[in-house]
């Protein structure tokens, strides 16, 4: 069985190790060692990547108690090989699994709620909780485990025996009776669990809460998004440089751009109400001018919005015996239309009448609403000689 050396040195970066076996597999050949670094997907942890000789490690999977290497190269059985991880991505994912053990440890004796669910993707991590917690309760949780963080406690990997297994409370998803590895995190948690992780608090850096959202599936409770360490750190660098561009486009100080941005919705509002009240007073200027007709009526507008061309439509209706069509857009990129009536049914004409402007679109007996590719010369000549 493959001596896993992440359990005696987490922060083990290269080694030599004995190919004991290579099998191809679908293009890609699984390779088990005689010993390895490489920590294999679980725990919510990913697999690690590296290196085995010249062959990529691009996963590590433990099967039938065997950490098997997917690898892009053949190894050769019998030699002796060097081997390398990825270790930017291992301790990174080192400093997210722990910060996540300290979280759901202050959650788990704060609020007595127990993580459900984990998972840490490419960029950021998730975690459900079976229980409700307000965004002020989160963050108080957060300054709690920042607070860990900064007391550079100790963080300890275990087996312990059956005997003190039975002594100890720790947190776990499953029900477990052999091999237990317990990992503790001084004065903060106690938690089942496989993966490696930093051994203080301190290389944690920060925790970062960044969502919190009741969760889908699975039953009430709320899933949170967060980061720690170098990832909290890009984030927040991404984060400050978007407020500062924000905090000078509306000449607010970077404390009070949400104040900023309130005032400047609440402004803008009111404007598209008096843009749309405009529009509608606009739209019945221009249905007074309109002449009576016993045929149809065909415009065309760029200006009114589309209640207002609705409005217009309405009004234009009351003076024409056929239809009333209005369009907005150009030759160029097409038109979208409403047509109305009140002698015709529309319905029925849609059809007749989309395939002569080449358009596409329906509604009701009395308006029907789409858009269409004909330049306004056809669309004119088309309705000019248009009856239903």
């Amino acid at each position: 069985m493959t001596q896993r050396l992440y359990y005696d040195d987490v922060y083990i970066k290269d080694f030599t190790a004995r190919v004991v076996s290579c099998v191809e597999s679908g293009g890609s050949y699984e390779v088990v060692l005689d010993r390895t670094a490489f920590f294999p997907e679980g725990g919510g942890q990913p697999a690690d990547n590296g290196f085995i000789g010249g062959a990529k490690v691009f996963d590590v999977q433990e099967k039938g108690g065997e950490v098997v290497h997917c690898c892009s190269e053949k190894c050769p059985v019998g030699a002796q090989v060097e081997c390398r991880i990825d270790y930017e991505r291992r301790f990174d994912h080192m400093q997210q699994h722990t910060g996540e053990h300290i979280f759901s440890g202050f959650v788990h004796s704060v609020c007595g709620f127990e993580n459900v669910g984990f998972h840490m993707g490419s960029d950021f991590v998730t975690i459900d909780f079976d229980g409700e917690l307000s965004w002020e309760q989160l963050l108080e949780i957060e300054r709690d485990a920042n607070r860990a963080v900064a007391a550079n406690y100790k963080v300890t990997a275990t087996f312990p025996t059956e005997e003190v297994l039975k002594t100890l409370e720790y947190r776990s998803k499953l029900e477990l009776t052999e091999n237990v590895r317990i990992v503790e995190i001084e004065n903060t948690d106690i938690c089942a669990c496989c993966a490696p992780h930093v051994s203080s608090t301190a290389e944690v850096g920060t925790v970062r809460i960044l969502t919190a959202e009741r969760r889908r599936r699975g039953g009430d409770g709320v899933r949170i998004t967060m980061l720690c360490g170098l990832d909290a750190f890009d984030h927040e660098v991404i984060t400050d440089s978007n407020n500062a561009e924000i905090s000078m486009l509306l000449s607010a100080k970077r404390t009070e751009t949400a104040a900023a941005v309130r005032r400047l919705i609440s402004e803008n509002e009111k404007l598209k109400a008096r843009a749309a009240e405009l529009s509608r007073e606009l739209a019945r200027i221009k249905a007074e001018a309109i002449e009576p007709t016993e045929g149809n009526i065909c415009l065309f507008d760029n200006v009114l919005d589309e209640p207002a061309l609705r409005t217009l439509v309405n009004e234009a209706v009351k003076k024409c015996s056929g239809l009333a069509a209005v369009f907005s857009g150009d030759d160029e990129t097409g038109y979208r239309y409403i047509i109305g009536s009140r002698n015709a049914d529309l319905r029925k004409a849609a059809k007749s009448i989309n395939s002569g402007i080449s358009g596409r679109g329906g509604g009701s007996p009395e308006m029907i609403q789409g858009s269409c590719t004909a330049c306004s010369l056809t669309i004119q000549n088309f309705l000019t000689n248009f009856t239903v």
